[in-house]
């Protein structure tokens, strides 16, 4: 929420749909400008959140309007109402009841000590271990889980209190919270807006699972404007996606792309952003957002969607692999084009949608950001398979509805759609939904729903769904909060996003929150909190388990073994025993399980005798439990005896303090020494991260080692490393030794410190 955003949009969203020119006559290629690595502006760990005063009335939020914001100038939809094959018809006959609200109350907004005076909430919130945090537009506040308020309403810029700069000084919303539940940490971002230079992406990450604690911070300046952030957990960075306009909001860029080195940033260490542009036509992409206990498996790329902008009945998924090593080795490759049920998007030709009806007679005509996939695009792995959840706003009739996906598998480079829906079951208008699943494999869907008759105020509004319901079908809905107000004073704005979350800490309870009006009126809005969760999850109900292997790729030299680690994953309280059996052995080839059965973890042993053939090949794991069975599988990779080994010593190099521009006293040296049985061909020597102050030379009075070197069974090589700092700080990197040994590349460590 920002005064560039307020003023720039409101004078040039129309000149922006009316004036800029589709141009689709074949679907947008994707476009590789980079990758653009973007380092940190600055770093540090702040104070105690916890100790900072929360607002009082004095110190209220400047007095800022947002009533525009900035859309995409190249849509490609028209009102023609496409026949919707998937839409769930009334007369299938009632369905069940979706279980009901557990707690609710009221979050932030009208009634507060202060007000943001601002329009609209930016709506999001997370669970924790033991707290709630809800963040939207320009302040957040930390709840128990029992609806308490912790701490707040604070500042959304109070996460940066003394880091300086922009992050500190502009409070310009756009927010995001998560949980990291694999890290037991609270990251959260908003961007800040200047009114002149680059504009800032402001992260941070909490120290502890204590949302009221200190957090690491970070300050990443963008050249663009970076509009409409979302934000990805994932095992090897937090994924953003922006809608790029230039710096002065007169001009659409295209949507980008982000990854943010998330283990440096859980370490309070020196971080950087690695950016794809896309093209102009690319708009509201979403990256997948880890759900449940369960990771991806070890290298999966994260995955990136959107509707597809040619307006074809497709989603787009893209992967993106990101190497913060090498940033140069990160690729973002697609589209895959994922055949959906037709659709028209709610309201299309208006600007960002804008038709959604209430009942009082002078209330505004609301937004439905029916041109985008809505936040979230929610992963999770079951073991036996995968799962991709998206959803959007579509047109039915004359009103519209949600339509949600579950995609299966996209690690197979062809993910299918297991189910979809569109579910409208009355005349209202249902818009900016959300979509999760917990462990159950249980899905919820939340939204807003309004209408134009009588009592038809904006209400925050949910359906599920159990895995024995029809395929595409949602259940009969529940309110959560009922509006009691309908929003006039022509701002047209809602949500911007909804946000529905399951608890970590069960992996059942579905946390939702939205907003709502407690009477007509423009900036007055207040939000809901609430929870729901299906009966049975997590204890009786359905008894399940999935599988899952660590590491998923091994590799066995013949007359060796391996090991990999299976792992049962209970579901709706399953406590019995897994009977393990491994299928796709190549001759030659034994694997044992220990224990087996098991209840929880068996080490798998791949023996591999040595005349095992040579060659990959894929070993199917299959548990069986009663009449439940499920499987997973592990890569095999068998080499052949011998062959060169690469060790290194040492395997990192540090230096001290060194005053900038100077070269450190001495050079260090790094010996490298082929310990197997035959010739080690090195193809290249190379530096990464802050290369250029680790220049790698060459040995004199020993045998050096260059590219295209050959070194002989027992042999060595040398390379030493200088340090010539060219900026204060910390400053990291690795030399790395490409080559044939089955371990290559090898790296060797660099840090040191500019004074």
């Amino acid at each position: 929420m920002t005064t560039k955003r307020a003023v720039v949009a409101a004078l040039l969203g129309l000149a922006f749909i009316f004036a800029a020119m589709p141009g689709f006559a074949k679907n947008a290629k994707t476009v590789t400008k980079g990758p653009i690595v973007i380092n940190e502006f600055k770093h540090d760990t702040g104070p105690l959140l916890r100790e900072i005063a929360p607002l009082l009335p004095e110190y209220s939020m400047p007095s800022e309007h947002e009533i525009e914001n900035m859309d995409n100038p190249n849509h490609p939809w028209s009102n023609e109402v496409k026949p919707d094959p998937v839409l769930q018809r009334p007369e299938s006959g009632p369905m069940t009841l979706s279980p009901p609200p557990g707690l609710e109350f009221d979050g932030l907004g009208l009634g507060d000590s202060f007000f943001c005076n601002c329009m609209p909430p930016d709506n999001d919130g997370a669970p924790g271990t033991t707290q709630y945090v809800q963040y939207i537009n320009l302040f957040y506040a930390v709840y128990d889980k029992t609806g308490n308020r912790l701490l707040g309403p604070l500042k959304g810029n109070s996460f940066c209190s003394g880091f300086g700069g922009s992050c500190q000084s502009d409070n310009s919303g756009d927010p995001i919270v998560r949980f990291d539940a694999a890290a037991q940490r609270w990251v959260v971002s908003q961007f800040a807006i200047n009114s002149a230079g680059n504009d800032f992406e402001c992260i941070a990450v909490s120290k502890t699972a204590d949302a009221t604690g200190s957090y690491n911070r970070y300050g990443f300046s963008f050249a663009n404007f970076p509009d409409y952030p979302k934000m990805g957990v994932w095992p090897d960075g937090y994924y953003f996606t922006f809608n790029n306009f230039n710096l002065a909001g007169t001009a659409f860029v295209g949507a980008n792309v982000c990854a943010a080195d998330r283990n440096a940033m859980l370490a309070g260490n020196s971080a950087q952003i690695v950016c794809f542009q896309q093209n102009s036509q690319q708009f509201g992409m979403l990256a997948a957002d880890l759900e449940g206990p369960t990771p991806p498996a070890a290298g999966t790329p994260n995955f990136v969607m959107e509707l597809d902008p040619s307006g074809s009945a497709n989603i787009d998924m893209f992967n993106f692999h990101v190497d913060f090593t090498n940033p140069s080795n990160s690729t973002f490759t697609g589209p895959v084009k994922i055949s959906v049920a037709s659709f028209t998007p709610l309201c299309p030709t208006q600007q960002r949608g804008r038709c959604v009806k209430q009942p009082s007679s002078n209330s505004d005509l609301l937004e439905s950001l029916g041109n985008r996939l809505m936040w979230r695009l929610v992963y999770r792995n079951f073991g036996d398979h995968t799962t991709l959840l998206a959803t959007h706003s579509i047109t039915v009739g004359s009103s519209g509805g949600v339509r949600w996906y579950e995609m299966r598998n996209p690690e197979s480079g062809t993910p299918t759609i297991f189910q979809s829906g569109t579910f409208a079951p009355d005349s209202q208008f249902r818009w900016m939904p959300a979509i999760t699943m917990d462990q159950n494999q249980n899905i919820a869907v939340a939204y807003s729903r309004s209408g134009s008759g009588s009592g038809q105020y904006p209400s925050l509004v949910y359906a599920g769904r159990v895995p024995s319901d029809p395929s595409g079908t949602l259940e009969d809905e529940q309110v959560l909060k009922l509006g009691l107000g309908s929003q006039t004073g022509g701002g047209d704005r809602w949500g911007d996003y909804t946000s529905l979350a399951i608890d970590p800490t069960d992996d059942c309870t579905f946390w939702f929150t939205e907003e709502y009006q407690k009477q007509d009126g423009g900036f007055d809005w207040s939000t809901a909190v609430g929870t729901f969760s299906f009966p049975g999850c997590g204890g009786g109900g359905n008894p399940d388990f999935t599988l899952s292997a660590n590491p998923t790729s091994v590799s066995i030299a013949q007359g060796s073994s391996g090991t990999s680690t299976i792992t049962v994953n209970p579901i709706g309280g399953f406590t019995g025993s897994v009977n393990l059996q491994a299928s796709g052995l190549p001759t030659g080839v034994t694997a044992n399980f220990n224990p087996n059965p098991t209840t929880s973890t068996s080490l798998m042993t791949i023996t591999v005798s040595s005349g095992a053939p040579t060659g990959t090949s894929t070993v199917t794991i299959t548990g069986t439990s009663g009449s439940l069975t499920h499987t997973t599988s592990v890569q095999l990779t068998i080499t052949g005896q011998g062959g060169p080994i690469v060790s290194l010593a040492p395997t990192s190099l540090a230096w001290g303090k060194v005053l900038v521009g100077q070269t450190a006293t001495g050079k260090k040296k790094v010996i490298l020494t082929n310990t197997g049985t035959a010739d080690l061909h090195i193809s290249t020597i190379a530096t990464t991260g802050d290369f250029a102050l680790f220049p790698v030379t060459q040995t004199k009075k020993v045998t050096p080692c260059v590219n295209g070197s050959v070194v002989h069974a027992g042999g060595t090589c040398q390379i030493k490393v200088s340090f010539t700092p060219t900026q204060k700080g910390l400053r990291t990197g690795a030399v790395n030794f490409t080559d044939d040994a089955p371990n290559s590349p090898q790296s060797v460590a660099l840090s040191g410190t500019g004074k």
